[in-house]
């Protein structure tokens, strides 16, 4: 599987896969290309790496049978063993388990015949009605607000996050204290919103929301420590398909320690419902 690599490809090319041929029965194989937009720095974004797999390991699911074809991919338990490069990847999916309520697929993604992310899926049906409850109203406005610090690629976070251009990406400057070169409590806030092909199809929408939960800088950057922060290990949770829209990304820490912290990241659709979450153990970087 060839494809010219793109620095301004779709979120939605992330998800389309090639069945690969196999002997192994109990395992489904699938090609796909992940381009140099949805990288941070040269390496492949986390949040994007778990959305594909999800994809596929989504793909394979559907397979077993049309009643597993409506169920989603509702808990993502995510370990990194390396860093992939944009490009060709592979995908490895293995179902555990199929039920009625809930299934249960290991997936691996390998580069170059080596696996760089494993991660086991919770398959379920995802919410589509009100809430019954939620939790406290954020103060967070639902669109950027007109001091919002936009991902260009010729800014400082657009040179890094090339997400930016593949997706509308905001920082709220009123938590990001580093951004004015200050010291603050280990939190951010952003907005991010697919372009708009992306942003016409449910399915891409939910994977766009899985891949946001992971979409916030290392908050320890209000702490003063900038750098690379590699993710140890991330649980993601998809909940509903968010509203078209902006998204919210609501970033905060329970500790900063000496070699590790852990970082949450709440994932609001533009009516306010919660759509996805991720919590992630990462390192602090050596510098």
């Amino acid at each position: 599987m060839t494809r010219e690599l793109a620095t301004d490809a779709p979120f939605g090319q992330v998800l389309d896969l090639t069945e690969l041929t196999t002997t192994d029965t109990e395992t489904g194989r699938y090609a796909g290309v992940i381009d140099p937009t949805w990288t941070i720095g040269p390496k492949v974004h986390g949040g994007t790496m778990v959305a594909a797999t999800a994809a596929a390991a989504t793909r394979r699911l559907a397979e077993a049978g049309e009643s597993f074809a409506a169920m989603a991919p509702i808990a993502a338990s995510s370990d990194f063993l390396g860093a992939p490069d944009p490009g060709e990847v592979e995908y490895a999916v293995h179902i555990r388990k199929k039920g009625r309520q809930i299934c249960l697929a290991d997936a691996e993604l390998i580069q170059h015949g080596r696996t760089l992310v494993r991660t086991a899926f919770t398959f379920g049906h995802l919410d589509a009605t009100a809430t019954r409850w939620s939790g406290p109203d954020t103060d967070m406005a639902a669109e950027p607000t007109a001091e919002a610090m936009r991902y260009t690629p010729d800014s400082p976070m657009g040179k890094i996050v090339h997400v930016s251009q593949g997706a509308h990406v905001l920082l709220d400057p009123t938590w990001g204290e580093f951004l004015r070169g200050e010291t603050g409590q280990p939190r951010l806030r952003l907005w991010i919103r697919p372009f708009d092909g992306d942003e016409t199809v449910p399915r891409v929408r939910a994977a766009f929301a899985m891949m946001a939960a992971d979409m916030s800088p290392p908050v320890p950057m209000n702490l003063g420590h900038f750098g690379w922060s590699p993710t140890v290990q991330m649980t993601t949770y998809l909940r509903r398909v968010p509203a078209p829209g902006w998204l919210r990304v609501i970033a905060t820490a329970r500790e900063v320690g000496e070699r590790m912290f852990d970082e949450d990241q709440l994932v609001l659709d533009s009516t306010g419902a919660v759509v996805a979450q991720s919590r992630q153990l990462a390192l602090i970087p050596a510098s």
